[in-house]
């Protein structure tokens, strides 16, 4: 079984992000309370972008609250994963160009709100950390039988 954990750097933090359509938002509050919450989106660019009714998320963006976004993808079969982090400054987008550019967007929010707001989180900081492949493309683990049937 592998044991390295590879460091990632922006470029490719970015490139397995577009893999994946679900994330997940998180924000503190200001009690310290953590709200962490799924949304689809997409790339566009360097900045990622989501849409979000009116609620939680987008009283945390206009409160000016730092986000983070997190996507994973994980293949327990293969004990291979990767896990990204994005850090940064959400803004409202509000230009009607911007806009009607931005739902051309392959973005099909999976609950439609006719309220619904584009978001754009401005990255600060990017880091994500991927368990590679095992060499040869897969593990082994030695099983001992008497073990199992023991249980």
């Amino acid at each position: 079984m592998s044991t390295a954990l590879e460091t990632l750097d922006r470029a490719t933090c970015l490139a397995l992000v577009r893999r994946v359509q679900v994330g997940r938002i998180a924000w503190a509050e200001d009690g310290g309370i953590v709200d962490v919450l799924p949304v689809n989106f997409v790339v566009d660019g360097d900045t990622l972008v989501f849409m979000t009714a009116p609620g939680a998320k987008l009283d945390a963006v206009r409160a000016g609250r730092p986000l983070t976004f997190e996507a994973d993808d994980l293949e327990p079969a293969l004990r291979t994963a990767w896990s990204v982090l994005v850090t940064g400054r959400p803004e409202i987008v509000t230009d009607p160009e911007e806009v009607e550019r931005l739902r051309a967007l392959p973005l099909t929010p999976w609950i439609r709100w006719p309220e619904a707001s584009f978001v754009r989180l401005l990255p600060d900081r990017v880091s994500g950390r991927r368990i590679p492949l095992h060499p040869g493309g897969v593990t082994v683990e030695h099983v001992d039988p008497a073990a199992d049937e023991s249980t």
